[in-house]
């Protein structure tokens, strides 16, 4: 597990609820905050180095993506299998995958970003 302090995840769904707050579309503005907690979860947790989180909205469309910086990641994470109902890890990527209208993974020199969108209106 790495080091970085997991109290900055719900100080960036703070953030992106205060970004969205007049963003037409309430429901994905809820499906945002989730899918940013498991980016960013995923990313504190699996490195030492922390991570950025941007998050652009343009033509009605939010766009946020969280870099890592580790190095010599030698392929980008897969979403894993389905999960035991009871378990609680693996399931960042699925749900991404899911709830996402849109999603990647961008190998970077040193790291990665893995990004999703959602469709909406703007305010």
């Amino acid at each position: 597990m790495g080091g970085a302090d997991l109290a900055a995840v719900p100080e960036v769904r703070h953030a992106l609820r205060e970004m969205l707050r007049h963003w037409q579309e309430k429901d994905s503005a809820a499906v945002a905050e989730l899918l940013i907690s498991e980016l960013v979860t995923n990313a504190l947790v699996h490195t030492d180095d922390g991570a950025v989180v941007t998050a652009t909205i343009a033509d009605s469309r939010l766009r946020v993506e969280v870099r890592d910086f580790v190095a010599g990641v030698p392929a980008p994470p897969a979403p894993e299998r389905p999960v035991p109902d009871d378990a609680t890890h693996g399931r960042g990527l699925a749900l991404v995958r899911s709830l996402a209208d849109d999603w990647g993974i961008r190998a970077r020199p040193v790291g990665k970003v893995v990004w999703f969108e959602l469709n909406g209106e703007a305010a």
